[in-house]
């Protein structure tokens, strides 16, 4: 039985596949070019795109179970339903799809709003699957960490409501768990969705104030400016993306990322041990260097 991991050379796939090797699996991973992939020995490759309805049906054949991860591109919605459709045409009934925490409330925010919708369909369709829906990342932070650490100012604009941030590892490790909970079960398990978040709910300032005990001086959080937030964003990547972005940290401000009673007892169940903490993960970005 062959768990196929989309999405597998990205920060959480490249953790999902880690976990399931880990665990004994028959992994195969879905990429677009091997010769960058460096994934682990053992796993098998299947070279493809999400678009490409031949490779897919190549890549699916043999397989009992589905990681299903869709990067933030504007065809996302557009991959989703055709690795979907044709996961169904390949008699595909065990997935695992990720998803986001809050999509049926940042329902302005493009890439959550994809997600909902294709939340939706499973739904509607009747698909055998867990739906994970991870709050923010601990791991976007990595790309901010010379502005923190050289310039002492925590600059995301999150908010005061806070985020249930999450590490990777983590979600790639619960993701694994999941997918041989489902590869493992003798019939295709029913529709389930769960909140994957942190051992905390964490604000702006809560986080400069981590930075700050971290590296044993003031680090700042300005505040929320999501205007400024897009326009430099815009230095980096496409205009639709920095709009999205802005629409997000709009809906960090307004709303928060929260979790629900019972969610980090489930997931500590889960891993079997405590979820790691936003202070860990910043030890270890300065221990890194």
């Amino acid at each position: 039985m062959t768990i196929l991991v989309t999405g597998a050379t990205g920060t959480v796939g490249r953790e999902v596949v880690h976990q399931l090797v880990k665990r004994g699996a028959d992994v195969r991973a879905l990429v677009r070019d091997p010769s960058k992939a460096r994934l682990p020995e053992g796993v098998a490759i299947a070279q493809g795109d999400l678009l490409d309805v031949d490779s897919l049906r190549n890549a699916f054949t043999g397989v009992s179970t589905l990681f299903l991860l869709n990067a933030v591109t504007s065809d996302e919605f557009t991959q989703a339903l055709v690795a979907l459709n044709v996961a169904r045409e390949s008699g595909i009934e065990r997935i695992v799809y990720l998803s986001v925490i809050h999509s049926d409330v940042y329902v302005n925010v493009p890439h959550f709003a994809v997600k909902f919708t294709v939340e939706r369909m499973i739904e509607t369709m009747g698909i055998h699957a867990t739906i994970l829906r991870p709050a923010y990342f601990f791991d976007n932070d990595r790309s901010i960490k010379d502005v923190i650490i050289e310039h002492g100012i925590y600059p995301m604009p999150i908010g005061g409501k806070g985020l249930a941030m999450i590490d990777a590892r983590d979600l790639g490790e619960i993701a694994a768990i999941e997918l041989q909970r489902r590869e493992q079960a003798d019939t295709p398990l029913p529709l389930e969705r769960f909140h994957v978040v942190g051992p905390e709910t964490l604000t702006g300032q809560d986080i400069a104030g981590i930075w700050s005990d971290v590296l044993g001086r003031p680090v700042a959080y300005p505040g929320e400016d999501p205007a400024g937030f897009e326009a430099n964003l815009r230095q980096h990547m496409p205009g639709w993306t920095a709009f999205d972005m802005r629409l997000m940290s709009e809906r960090f401000i307004s709303d928060g990322m929260l979790p629900v009673p019972g969610d980090v007892e489930r997931l500590t169940t889960m891993l079997g041990r405590p979820l790691r903490s936003y202070r860990d993960f910043a030890r270890e970005v300065v221990q890194a260097g």
